[in-house]
């Protein structure tokens, strides 16, 4: 398949015009025009980089790209080995950030959902039809330790969980960074929260909001949305895809 060509069908299938993100979305680094191997991800980091590199990869497609606004636009160092390395090798980089998190099937929200018995209802933000964070419920209210030890079974991961000592069956969801979303899943009754990071803060809202809240991993919580992305195209378009997960404790 021609690179640009499976940027349109991503582009398309994500339909990642529609969002305001904080990178760009799509082909990010260009490679070999033809793609038969992918390498999917979640981070394009350099251990990433040098295993595509080893299996031949004809690209690369990750939830975390490069080109973040408010980084340091010039080429030096680490960005500078990870560019060098992708142009040696003629390998593309593709990268989906919020496109990916929110999509209704591949997403890592929804991925995630799915692995913990959490059926996705609605946005957390109504107003907005790409809501990044999502309002579910478990098919039986289960206790906050329970629901901790059913999500350390699934990442492989303790999470840290800030508990009010309450049974959990409304739940809110957004994985990676998303722990700013805390007081809008509190304010709309919501028993417990799901996502990837914790602040100094949010120990103190949920104390005194009422609400759980379960700190899984940045890295483990986004782990699904790319792999699920990989198979659907080696599903639907017969790309040779593999998942390779660099570990990441945080």
């Amino acid at each position: 398949m021609k690179n640009t060509r499976l940027e349109n069908i991503l582009n398309q299938h994500l339909e990642s015009v529609k969002f305001k993100d904080y990178c760009p979305n799509g082909l990010q680094v260009e490679g070999r025009e033809q793609v038969k191997r992918v390498v999917t991800g979640v981070t394009a980091c350099q251990a990433l980089i040098d295993q595509a590199i080893e299996v031949n990869a004809d690209a690369i497609l990750v939830h975390h790209g490069f080109f973040w606004k408010n980084e340091a636009a010039v080429v030096t160092g680490m960005k500078r080995r990870r560019l060098q390395a992708l142009l040696n090798h003629d390998i593309n980089l593709y990268a989906y950030h919020l496109p990916l998190d929110v999509h209704p099937e591949l997403g890592n929200n929804a991925q995630l959902a799915k692995r913990l018995g959490i059926t996705l209802k609605r946005g957390l933000e109504p107003w907005d039809p790409r809501s990044v964070a999502m309002v579910g419920k478990l098919a039986e209210p289960v206790s906050g330790e329970a629901f901790a030890e059913r999500i350390e079974q699934v990442l492989q991961r303790k999470p840290l969980h800030i508990s009010n000592q309450k049974s959990i069956q409304k739940v809110g969801i957004c994985t990676g960074g998303g722990q700013s979303y805390l007081t809008l899943a509190a304010e709309q009754g919501l028993d417990a929260f799901i996502s990837g990071e914790i602040s100094e803060n949010t120990v103190h809202t949920a104390r005194e909001m009422g609400i759980d809240y379960f700190a899984a991993g940045h890295h483990a919580t986004e782990r699904y949305g790319a792999q699920a992305l990989g198979e659907w195209l080696a599903a639907e378009h017969g790309l040779d895809v593999s998942f390779i997960d660099i570990d990441n404790p945080v």
